[in-house]
């Protein structure tokens, strides 16, 4: 997966320069740019073709993948960002703030990966600590006072798993966002744009509906670390990918998500413009206004909902 991506950027290099050769040198080079795009459209297309679990995780790991940030941007306006919670700190790996979805107000929340080394160091490689998910709530319960409502972008390998998160009570300000969100008497959409991993993931997707990119992940843990803690061996890996069933793909069949967003032919990465008027197109579908009308409804149907995937998951282990 990654060799082909390599080759695919190689192929891009050379059609840029192809064009800027052309506009110094004033030169007709259509010809041959032709060329060069229409065998650069046939490697994107096969690329993505009977791509494996562990081929589609690798793509929603890429650093050239948009970010929450950048779908900000691209989907909503006039976009607000909003900091800390109000009781130990900010936490730069979880973005959050008020926009506008057309004319409609929004709360928009979600984790953020950096685009180099400096910046994942510095949002944690877009692992929240307990500041991180407490920021999450507290622009949720704000949301609700205001009826507004919550868009999440998930995109994380997991919570941070480190000591000081611990101490600061990682546990409990995860199980806090699931028992708040799943009581919050707005509509909430979470939509898996990355890879979606563990209790970091889930603090942010107790939702009415889940969606995925068609190239995202979604799991308990990542294949590395289910593969080390039941067969003792990380190379396993592939296998593990396997079993666990992470696709956008296995887990609309199962029921456990609700909608599949198409990305662009080889990855989001390639056209971020047009994921992020897919994702756009699908939000401006739903229908807030009326959720907003029928609050008080919508916790019972979130506690129904989740309550079925609990049962689906039971039979089926």
């Amino acid at each position: 997966m990654l060799e082909r991506e390599k080759d695919i950027r190689e192929l891009q290099n050379k059609i840029e320069e192809l064009r800027r050769m052309a506009l110094e040198k004033n030169a007709d080079l259509t010809e041959e740019i032709n060329i060069l795009e229409a065998k650069l459209g046939k490697m994107e297309a096969e690329s993505i073709r009977n791509l494996s679990p562990m081929d589609k995780l690798a793509l929603s790991r890429l650093v050239e993948r948009p970010t929450t940030l950048d779908y900000i941007e691209k989907i909503f306006d006039g976009f607000i960002e909003l900091h800390g919670d109000r009781k130990f700190g900010d936490d730069p790996s979880i973005v959050g703030g008020i926009a506008r979805l057309g004319s409609l107000p929004v709360t928009v929340i979600g984790q953020q990966k950096g685009r180099d080394i400096k910046e994942n160091v510095r949002r944690n490689f877009g692992m929240p600590r307990p500041e991180g998910f407490r920021k999450a709530l507290r622009l949720m319960k704000q949301a609700e006072k205001f009826r507004r409502p919550v868009i999440c972008f998930v995109d994380t390998p997991g919570a941070d798993p480190g000591a000081g998160a611990e101490e600061r009570g990682q546990a409990e300000a995860i199980a806090r966002n699931l028992m708040e969100m799943i009581n919050l008497r707005v509509p909430v959409i979470s939509i898996v744009i990355g890879e979606g991993g563990s209790g970091g993931a889930l603090a942010l997707s107790v939702a009415d509906e889940i969606w995925m990119l068609e190239h995202s992940v979604y799991a308990i843990l990542s294949p590395e670390g289910f593969a080390s803690i039941l067969w003792k061996d990380a190379r396993r890996a592939q296998e593990a990918a396997l079993k666990m069933k992470i696709t956008a793909q296995d887990l609309l069949a199962m029921g456990l998500i609700d909608k599949i967003i198409p990305e662009p032919p080889g990855g989001a990465h390639r056209d971020p413009d047009r994921t992020a008027a897919a994702i756009k197109d699908c939000l401006l579908q739903v229908p807030f206004d009326f959720m907003l009308a029928q609050g008080e409804e919508l916790p019972g149907r979130r506690y129904e909902k989740y309550r079925k995937i609990g049962s689906f998951l039971e039979s089926d282990g």
